[in-house]
């Protein structure tokens, strides 16, 4: 009987993934966002996609990478071969932009032995650690069972409340451009704004070079904008990095968090200037 991996932390090093790659209850998952198969890209060994826009969406949802229902969630874990006793780790090619998400998604349906791999496969690749051809996942199905948690993912009733109400601290992961409505909003049609009562921390501010910052400069970054007991909810453009935010105070010690999942592209949508 092969020994069960305990992930320590929602952040592991390359050298840590290095040493305990081929562990049997390990899976290494990439959720790059908008990432197709393609053989000629290289990949950490052992590998399998995390289809974050198709597979792991609410495709009918209007706004993009909407939060996928308990069974769709599930169905697609099982389909990675993702067990209950897995210790999964997931990265992306930015560094730590969508795997926050996918973290942040595992979390959201009761599922807590999963870390996101700091740096991302750039700092794999800086390491020179091994690398493969890309390739699909086609080994037998997981037993993966989903347990929503409810509270992680607001949707857009819960955040007009909360804003209205200023019953959460709401943090916004987006630039400061962005929110201080200097430069547009990169998705077409999509009006500059910010959500009322919201404040600004972007994500970016909390890395360096793709790789997420110590613990004491994540620390400082919330100290001024929320209390460790404060209730949060984190926005972005299209709840992707909020995630990053997420993550990073959840290593800081905050512990009341949710993730909007509409976050400006819904909110920006549905409320008039």
């Amino acid at each position: 009987m092969s020994t069960s991996i305990h992930l320590p932390t929602p952040l592991i090093s390359v050298n840590w993934l290095q040493e305990h790659l081929n562990s049997e209850k390990l899976i290494v998952l990439d959720g790059t966002i908008n990432k197709v198969f393609d053989a000629s890209l290289e990949q950490i060994p052992g590998t399998r996609l995390f289809d974050i826009k198709k597979k792991f969406s609410d495709v009918s949802n209007p706004f993009p990478s909407g939060f996928p229902s308990e069974e769709q969630f599930q169905r697609e874990a099982q389909n990675l071969g993702i067990n209950n006793d897995s210790a999964i780790v997931v990265y992306d090619d930015k560094g730590i932009y969508s795997s926050a998400r996918v973290w942040w998604l595992f979390k959201a349906f009761g599922y807590n032995n999963v870390a996101v791999l700091n740096g991302g496969f750039p700092a794999w690749l800086k390491a020179e650690y091994s690398t493969e051809p890309m390739t699909s996942y086609s080994g037998e199905i997981g037993d993966f069972t989903a347990h929503l948690q409810p509270k992680y993912m607001e949707f857009f009733d819960d955040v007009k409340a909360a804003s209205a109400n200023k019953t959460h601290k709401i943090i916004d992961a987006r630039s400061a451009g962005r929110f201080n409505c200097e430069v547009p909003e990169p998705r077409e049609g999509l009006r500059m704004g910010t959500i009322p009562n919201s404040v600004n921390l972007p994500f970016t501010d909390l890395l360096i070079d793709g790789v997420l910052k110590p613990k004491l400069d994540l620390e400082k970054a919330f100290y001024m904008l929320a209390g460790k007991d404060d209730a949060i909810i984190f926005s972005c453009g299209s709840g992707l990095t909020a995630c990053v935010l997420a993550l990073a105070a959840e290593i800081s010690g905050y512990k009341n968090l949710s993730v909007y999942d509409g976050s400006w592209t819904e909110w920006g949508d549905l409320v008039p200037n």
